[in-house]
């Protein structure tokens, strides 16, 4: 069974420190994974997708990681603002195999 999860639930940090928001999931076979910033009333923006191949990604203050071995990836989160105030979301997409 394909399931993804979060952690922690919610999060309160003081403005200018770093956070860590963690995704472990089971989906197989793995394509990629991709870590969206929703702020409330919007829609999801993109912050990242990383491949299989790929172990640590950055974008601006943003950093990914993924290990696709133990499937876990987090969201590192560096000198925090009140604009980082949403709703981060972890997104897995399996290989998807077509038959002949």
């Amino acid at each position: 069974k394909n399931q993804v999860e979060q952690s922690p639930q919610s999060l309160i940090i003081l403005e200018g420190k770093n956070c860590t928001l963690r995704c472990n999931y089971t989906v197989s076979p793995f394509n990629n994974l991709r870590w969206y910033k929703q702020d409330t009333g919007r829609g999801p923006v993109s912050l990242t997708i990383m491949t299989f191949s790929e172990n640590t990604k950055s974008n601006g203050r943003y950093t990914a990681t993924l290990d696709a071995d133990t499937k876990q990836s987090s969201l590192h989160i560096t000198a925090s603002q009140l604009s980082d105030s949403a709703s981060y979301i972890c997104v897995v997409s399996a290989l998807c195999s077509t038959g002949t």
